[in-house]
């Protein structure tokens, strides 16, 4: 029997996402939190072999509970759960060590494999975002075969603040709060960086910066 942790804000999604899972006699709903605190308060005394992680939830949010579930629990599997398939929480989560990567709006045949596939060891991406994420690995393949750093050193040290932002999965909004910029400046930084990367989304700039060191991770 497959026991799962389930942490979301939304009380009635909890319970549809709930009724999904117990559709599929192998799998057992054992917790629900309404935070990331609360997730990690009950992975610490269910030891759940599955957490599954909204990532917008107030206060703890789930990549917060992420690094929180793991350190409570390093033996429960943990999946991102979310309605948006946004490259930065794609590349983030997988950055924390997320197993997996599901969206809300999936087929629920799709959830019920993907918390199998977790649980047995292995990780699942919705077939939704899988192709950004290929996508990122293959730009950085061409990035270090087309002299990637020369394409680093190219970038002015502002450049490489908000790459590095990017990396650690900041939106445009925060890095222009983390950097006391205006967010028209930050955007026209972040055109600036996939221009002189070679790059096309936030997933592939994420993939570099993790690589040269500059998330902090």
């Amino acid at each position: 029997m497959i026991r799962v942790l389930l942490a979301d804000d939304e009380s009635l999604i909890r319970a549809g996402i709930a009724a999904i899972l117990s559709s599929d006699p192998g799998i057992t709903v054992v917790a629900e939190a309404s935070d990331g605190h609360g997730a990690a308060d009950l992975a610490a005394r269910e030891r759940p072999d599955v957490a599954l992680l909204d990532i917008q939830m107030p206060g703890a949010d789930g990549f917060t509970a992420l690094d929180l579930v793991r350190g409570a629990s390093p033996s429960t599997a943990v999946a991102m759960l979310t309605t948006f398939g946004r490259d930065d929480y794609v590349a983030r989560a997988l950055d924390g060590g997320a197993n997996g990567f599901l969206l809300k709006a999936a087929p629920p045949r799709e959830l019920l494999t993907g918390v199998r596939a977790v649980a047995g060891g292995g990780a699942f991406l919705s077939p939704k975002v899988t192709g950004r994420v290929v996508a990122g690995f293959r730009a950085r393949r061409e990035f270090d075969r087309e002299g990637g750093d020369g394409r680093l050193a190219s970038l002015s040290p502002r450049e490489l603040q908000v790459l590095g932002l990017l990396g650690a999965g900041a939106t445009n909004a925060e890095i222009a709060r983390g950097l006391h910029l205006a967010e028209d400046t930050v955007k026209t930084h972040v055109s600036a960086v996939f221009t002189r990367l070679g790059v096309r989304n936030r997933v592939q700039a994420a993939i570099i910066a993790h690589d040269a060191g500059l998330t902090g991770g």
